[in-house]
């Protein structure tokens, strides 16, 4: 590849005067190649969906003909929300398999633990999922845009909301000890500033733990009336579970990629579950309300051609579905230059992009101050059956 490009380069400055810019790796006329790890084994194995839901997107895109006469080839492997992983098989992407860029990576601790590298690489990393805050900062990693809305953000709303429901409440967080799960505790502490040492108590839990039954016990008898779960899915449903087990009632919120009916309700005993306020930015396939949906009757039949057989309800999935439309719609935007920096400037350039899935009024918009898909979320309450939207889209402004 090395020599070639450089006598690629040498023909052209004889030709034209002027030296050529040098090929992308991973891009021919006829594909370009694109990498991404997901938890597919390990702790956050729900979280994966995400993933199959792309590669189902990305096998949509290439049946219609690929974008601008390239089938896109997306290589995505296994890295056990295990960060030691995640640096090996990311490696591999970019060393081994010479991935164009890297697309949609999931997981917080393995992001942590590549950022740096990938940015040094000068490998374009975009739309990563996870809301860490200090992903967003562009001046930091120019290199990385994220899928997420960051978890500052997602934090503050709930910190608004928690004090305008139950202002004399005190508030118990129980979040994943990492990136996620401290930004979650910083945006509670950068909302309530000084009153926040006064109104909430915190406990940490480490993914390898087989359970968080005991932290759940410990923040009842604090005398929390407000619980936020910040972190996984597994985690999310237990902290359910037991709460309902000891007859703890507090107003429950969890996160985001928490979310999921499928991952989380289910497990957890969607009775169980009642009340419960999470923020989103998709529509729930199998919620009533969307049955005569344009947006949800497309994402069915997409969803029966491309991923037979799964959980349609899985949220998930409708994520995944999601990201793989911002990636046709970046390699759309960047026509036939594929070159790395315009890869990066059109995944910075995403105006006005509605989505058939996601909540109306939410749309994607990037540019040069924000490097973030999403920056609008809408508060849902839990039925027993279903989510149900309330209130108006909140927007990253908000305090």
């Amino acid at each position: 590849m090395f020599r070639n490009t450089m006598i690629a380069v040498a023909l052209a400055t004889s030709i034209n005067g002027a030296p050529a810019r040098a090929e992308t790796p991973g891009v021919t006329e006829s594909e370009v190649k694109i990498g991404a790890t997901f938890p597919f084994s390990g702790p956050a194995s729900p979280l994966s969906n995400t993933g199959k839901g792309l590669i189902a997107y990305v096998s949509s895109i290439n049946d219609r003909g690929g974008i601008n006469g390239r089938k896109i080839n997306l290589i995505a492997y296994d890295d056990a929300y295990s960060p030691p992983k995640t640096v090996e098989q990311t490696r591999k992407l970019i060393e081994s398999d010479e991935v164009a860029f890297l697309f949609g990576p999931l997981g917080t601790p393995g992001i942590s633990a590549t950022i740096k590298y990938v940015s040094a690489k000068k490998v374009p990393h975009l739309f990563v999922v996870s809301g860490v805050t200090k992903f967003t900062n562009f001046a930091e990693f120019p290199m990385t845009t994220t899928g997420l809305p960051s978890y500052d953000t997602e934090g503050r709303i709930y910190a608004k909301y928690i004090t305008q429901t139950r202002p004399d409440a005190k508030i118990a967080i129980l979040y994943q000890n990492d990136d996620l799960g401290k930004d979650f505790v910083n945006a509670f502490k950068g909302y309530l500033k000084d009153d926040f040492d006064k109104k909430v108590i915190v406990s940490s839990y480490e993914v390898t733990e087989p359970t968080i039954d005991s932290h759940v016990v410990s923040l009842k008898a604090s005398g929390a009336e407000a619980f936020l779960v910040a972190g996984t899915p597994k985690f999310a449903a237990q902290a359910i579970k037991k709460a309902d087990e000891i007859g703890w009632k507090p107003l429950f919120l969890i996160n985001f990629v928490s979310s999921s009916v499928s991952s989380t309700i289910v497990p957890a005993g969607p009775e169980k579950a009642i009340g419960i306020v999470a923020a989103t930015v998709t529509k729930d396939p199998n919620d009533k309300k969307w049955a005569d949906d344009p947006g949800i009757n497309w994402y069915r039949d997409h969803f029966a051609k491309y991923l037979p057989g799964a959980d349609i309800g899985d949220a998930n999935y409708v994520f995944g579905t999601q990201q793989g439309q911002i990636l046709e719609q970046l390699l759309k935007q960047c026509g036939n230059d594929l070159s790395r920096e315009n890869i990066v400037k059109q995944s910075r350039s995403i105006r006005g992009l509605s989505l058939p899935t996601v909540i109306p009024g939410i749309t994607i918009n990037t540019g040069p101050e924000n490097s973030m898909a999403y920056t609008q979320l809408q508060l849902q309450r839990w039925t027993g059956s279903s989510w149900e939207q309330f209130g108006d889209v909140l927007t990253a402004g908000q305090k």
